[in-house]
């Protein structure tokens, strides 16, 4: 402030020293112009400051050791002021690279960075103001490059997240030694040669063709296998009915046999129930009331001779008699039918 208020003095005393003629004083027009260079050497006296900015201060070239925050700052007028982005800033580049399968890429990369505040003048000091085409864009180039490099054209495609993310590792790594910080990094778009690209579409419709067949095989498969199985479950069914009926057959036969067992139980029971109520008597009581009134004829002895009956065999008058009556039977068939009245 010194150096503001010993310049306005002077410009007061100079205004005043131009007025004088002779032993009067006169305002003259030449005394305007000392207070125009008063105005010029007001605005060259300050600084402003933008928000989101580091001012740093040089003389002659020299950098200052005190930087200006944001705001309005005074300085001298052969002084000047230099401001340093401290903000989020966004790079884009777009790089040619080559794939590990020597596939030209072009690769369209974003990053979001910002200095670190503090080190601001450091930064200036080094670099000065041009430090991301002195730094930073040497590095994104190297570093996008040499991960490319590594995965093969088709690859790039599927491993797009990870390729990001090891680029950022090694731009963190290498950009914090500048004191400058990555934020964020990004891929936009990754456009293979035409050629590639064709050669991509017809092995995406190859491997569709593929699948494709490949579904209708299985799905056939699994078909055959369905009705195969339906067969077996068939037969199994056909198998466990016929055992089912076999079993019923044989528990039937099985009921009949123990029905007749039990029948014939039943009428030995009976048997031997009738037989103990028997009695000899009631026995001959059975012959006398089934005999019909005849004598037998003949005698069948105990060593299965058999003789005849006295009595029993007829004359030779009674055979006669018979004969006669027979033989007149066979000739007049009606002589012994009755006659009518």
């Amino acid at each position: 402030m010194q150096w503001i208020i010993l310049s306005v003095v002077s410009v007061l005393i100079l205004f005043g020293l131009l007025g004088i003629t002779g032993k009067e004083w006169v305002r003259r027009p030449r005394q305007w112009f000392c207070l125009l260079g008063l105005g010029f050497l007001a605005v060259g006296s300050i600084a402003a400051v933008p928000t989101g900015h580091t001012g740093i201060l040089t003389t002659f070239g020299r950098v200052e050791d005190t930087t200006l925050e944001a705001g309005i700052h005074f300085k001298l007028p052969y002084q000047e002021v230099t401001v340093m982005d401290n903000r989020t800033q966004k790079a884009l580049l777009e790089l040619s690279c080559f794939s590990s399968d020597i596939q030209e890429v072009q690769v369209s990369y974003s990053m979001n960075y910002q200095i670190q505040k503090e080190y601001a003048q450091t930064i200036y000091k080094t670099f000065g103001s041009n430090y991301y085409a002195v730094v930073m864009e040497p590095r994104i180039n190297e570093a996008v490059k040499s991960v490319i490099s590594k995965y093969s054209a088709e690859s790039l495609i599927k491993n797009r997240d990870v390729l990001s993310s090891k680029i950022t590792e090694i731009l963190v790594e290498q950009l914090s030694a500048y004191n400058i910080d990555v934020v964020n990094t990004a891929i936009e778009n990754l456009d293979f040669s035409d050629a590639f690209t064709i050669a991509v579409e017809e092995k995406q419709v190859a491997q569709q063709a593929y699948l494709k067949a490949q579904t209708e095989q299985e799905q056939k498969t699994m078909e055959q296998e369905a009705l195969a199985e339906r067969q077996v479950i068939t037969a199994q069914a056909e198998a466990e009915v016929a055992q089912i009926q076999a079993t019923a057959d044989a528990e039937v036969i099985k009921i009949q046999a123990e029905a007749a067992e039990y029948a014939g139980q039943r009428d030995a029971a009976v048997n031997e129930a009738l037989a103990k109520t028997l009695t000899p008597e009631l026995i001959e009581y059975y012959k006398v009331q089934a005999w019909n009134g005849e004598l037998p004829e003949y005698f069948v002895g105990g060593s299965e001779t058999v003789l005849p009956i006295l009595g029993s065999l007829p004359t030779e008058s009674t055979k006669t008699a018979q004969s006669s009556q027979s033989t007149s039977s066979a000739v007049n068939p009606d002589s012994s039918a009755p006659k009518e009245n």
